[in-house]
């Protein structure tokens, strides 16, 4: 399986694994991303989620295979809009976009096109030295999909993400100046950096950090007032639970929380 998947305590870690062909993507990554990732959000013992590509192939992911001659095609239009539901319901984008608790992507070296475009659908971005992103679908002839140009804006504004469209390269150092990377570091540190930032995470109230998760996400598709109303109601919420009451309790005790997600 491409594939990977490996659990470190309460952090699932999944790697994007075909170092042949630089991690290009496959339908095993789509099929894959479709099956694990309704399974990690429903494991109670699973808080975090890391996503990286295999260091064997020098990339987080080189993007589509264009060694495969069905990439980029469509049998007819009409069989496209047909199949267009489907896709945007099962499509790893969208699957990854909604996956209710956080993600750490740990991009280890090239993020080329869909590649670039998954990791925008993560909520913490931990950069190697040796990252770099690229969108190069306008120089084949078509555009990001999936709403990949604006993903790619709501991180670093709309004229870098212009840039970046029309094939302008972004290496790791950039990257991390202007906050698409919010870690930067030797490319040997980079998991070691990323399981600290996951297992800080995890060590968080579980219910809590799906809320904040919530919060910030469906923020930026309505105004501020409104999002504030929808804040109330999830600190209430939050008020009700076991780990508010706990992490209260520890504050107070000056010790270590233990937070179980009720």
């Amino acid at each position: 399986m491409p594939l990977l998947y490996e659990q470190r305590g309460h952090v699932g870690i999944l790697t994007l694994s075909r170092p042949e062909a630089r991690n290009a993507w496959c339908t095993e990554f789509h099929s894959g991303l479709q099956e694990q990732l309704p399974r990690l959000e429903e494991d109670p013992e699973i808080r975090c989620i890391v996503l990286t590509g295999d260091d064997r192939g020098g990339a987080f992911s080189a993007g589509a295979d264009l060694k495969d001659p069905r990439t980029h095609t469509e049998d007819s239009v009409a069989h496209f809009i047909e199949e267009l539901p489907r896709r945007r319901r099962f499509s790893p984008i969208t699957i990854l976009t909604d996956f209710a608790k956080p993600v750490v992507a740990a991009v280890n070296g090239f993020a080329i096109g869909i590649g670039c475009i998954l990791t925008c659908c993560c909520d913490l971005i931990v950069a190697s030295e040796r990252a770099e992103w690229r969108l190069p679908q306008v120089a084949l002839g078509i555009l990001p999909a999936q709403g990949g140009t604006m993903r790619v804006a709501r991180w670093i504004g709309r004229g870098l993400a212009m840039r970046l469209a029309l094939g302008f390269p972004l290496k790791a150092e950039e990257a991390y100046r202007m906050g698409l990377a919010q870690w930067l570091v030797p490319h040997s540190e980079l998991m070691h950096k990323a399981m600290e930032v996951a297992d800080h995470i995890a060590a968080l109230p579980p219910l809590a950090t799906r809320l904040a998760k919530e919060s910030l996400n469906s923020g930026f598709e309505m105004p501020l007032n409104e999002l504030a109303n929808a804040d109330l109601y999830r600190f209430m919420l939050l008020e009700q639970t076991e780990d508010k009451r706990e992490g209260h309790r520890a504050w107070r005790e000056r010790r270590k929380p233990q937070f179980q997600g009720r």
